[in-house]
């Protein structure tokens, strides 16, 4: 069975304590490999090698050229590799193979596009500002921030990591990545062709390990400059209260409970085939899901009717299989999270449509039947609070004033979706929803130039686009007085 390693200071180590917990195949509930448990210690370790490496100089002093070619070089291996890192996620997470395969190819993708922003800095190192007197020239200038702890979830465990990673070396920052002790084998692998790329030692450092054990850890290093954050509410706030105590900047994704509102002049069958992507694409364990569905009145009994014929002929099963497009959750404790919240939909008068129990012949892994909720209390947990899992809620609503209300009424600001054949109604919606990202007739494509983040308890900053390489600088200002000048305020000239 294969251990992994942490990656620290350029060398694949095994962890201080030397101990390892099984990474488990969702459809087998079997362990098919050891995860190292990386501790304080290699934490430790970690950081101050992501220390010496920014204060030396040896990342954040290149060339964005020189940044890019190895980052092109991460790409080109993340690429020769794909088929092995997909099949990877497919026994790690359970996710079907084509979803893997595209997070795949995404995640080469998010490294050519940093090599070329981080090429593009070259040309323009600083900004220059007329600040009204002739005596002084001054200049704007982004600098890396320093040393980064990215902490990554287990839903995209490679895709969600390089989100981090590569605009974050692209600026010329360090590293240290700790993802998801559920998932994180295909990280060891982004180690391994980060090394071959040639990118130097103590730049990028990968713990794995618990949260409580390395997570924790991480986040209140002294040493750390920036915490990128994405997983739970829960967890976002003691991140943010460890950055608060070291007065360190942070970035949060927290997740959502994104609103899909649905108006009937709308094709019936593009509804359906958008509201079963916004939802069970990934198992719905998905932080931009649109897990709840609001139909305008006239067009929701059809739509539900219809809603039920094609989800339940979704075909389930491991992801490993041909056709399969709902594979199992990712663990015993995210399954037992979705049935419970289920249950208690159910105890709260909502109409349960389909779903919700485990699919017939599929007696072992974590397999459960994706669920749709029907007239589901609004004051519900079940219509307000994040399931992570493959289930959605669906209610009627009359005026568009009526839907965009019920969907702003939400603690969550992730994403957002409208769909009508109107476009000028699409749009007065899309500017109306109080969301960092909101698709129009559609629902969740997601494209690395965009920038990625929400509002509310959703989290705070960017990731992507632009502004998710923005992120990873510090803004100085170089003012420079002209030495032919005089000042003279304290030795009796006039300034």
């Amino acid at each position: 069975m294969h251990k992994t390693r942490l990656y620290i200071a350029g060398a694949f180590v095994a962890p201080q304590a030397q101990g390892y917990f099984p990474a488990i195949d969702p459809a087998t509930e079997a362990p098919f490999a050891e995860v190292a448990a990386g501790q304080a210690a290699d934490i430790d370790r970690a950081v101050r090698a992501a220390r010496e490496a920014f204060d030396t100089g040896i990342w954040s002093e290149l060339s964005g050229t020189s940044r890019a070619a190895m980052l092109r070089l991460v790409a080109q291996g993340l690429r020769a590799r794909l088929a092995e890192i997909a099949a990877l996620e497919v026994r790690d997470n359970g996710k079907p193979l084509p979803e893997a395969e595209w997070d795949v190819g995404d995640a080469a993708f998010a490294f050519d596009y940093y090599a070329d922003l981080a090429e593009a800095r070259d040309s323009d190192p600083e900004e220059p500002v007329d600040v009204g007197d002739a005596r002084f020239a001054a200049t704007i200038r982004r600098e890396p921030l320093g040393v980064v702890a990215a902490i990554t979830p287990w839903n995209f465990p490679l895709l969600m990591a390089v989100w981090k990673v590569a605009p974050a070396l692209a600026a010329g920052c360090t590293i240290v990545l700790k993802p998801s002790e559920l998932c994180s084998l295909s990280c060891e692998v982004l180690a391994q062709i980060i090394h071959a790329a040639g990118i130097p030692p103590g730049v990028f450092n990968l713990v794995t390990g618990t949260g409580p054990e390395a997570g924790q850890p991480l986040a209140d290093h002294p040493l750390i400059d920036k915490v990128a954050f994405t997983g739970s509410v829960a967890t976002g706030r003691k991140v943010m209260m460890a950055a608060a105590a070291g007065i360190r900047t942070v970035a949060l994704e927290l997740g959502g409970k994104s609103p899909f509102v649905i108006f009937a002049d709308c094709d019936l069958d593009k509804a359906v085939e958008w509201i079963l992507f916004g939802i069970f694409w990934n198992k719905g364990e998905v932080c931009s899901a649109t897990s709840r569905v609001l139909v305008e009145r006239s067009l929701y009994p059809a739509l539900l009717a219809r809603l039920q014929q094609a989800t339940e002929a979704i075909p389930i099963g491991a992801g490993s299989m041909p056709g399969v497009k709902l594979g199992p959750i990712v663990s015993q404790g995210q399954y037992d999270k979705i049935c419970a919240a289920i249950a208690a939909g159910k105890a709260s008068g909502a109409r349960l449509v389909t779903g919700g129990d485990r699919p017939e012949g599929l007696t072992r892994g974590y397999f459960l039947r994706p669920t749709i909720f029907a007239d589901v209390p609004t004051d519900s947990a079940l219509w307000r609070e994040e399931i992570f899992g493959p289930v959605v809620c669906v209610n009627p609503f009359d005026t568009e004033a009526e839907a965009v209300a019920e969907a702003n009424d939400s603690a969550y600001g992730l994403a957002g979706a409208v769909m009508s054949d109107d476009l000028q109604r699409c749009e007065r919606v899309a500017r109306k929803l109080r969301a960092g990202i909101i698709w129009v007739n559609c629902s969740q494509p997601t494209f690395t130039q965009l920038p990625w983040g929400g509002v509310k308890a959703s989290g705070i900053g960017r990731e992507l686009g632009r502004a998710g390489f923005e992120a990873y600088f510090e803004t100085k200002q170089i003012t420079r007085f002209d030495s032919r000048q005089t000042w003279g305020w304290y030795l009796g000239r006039d300034a």
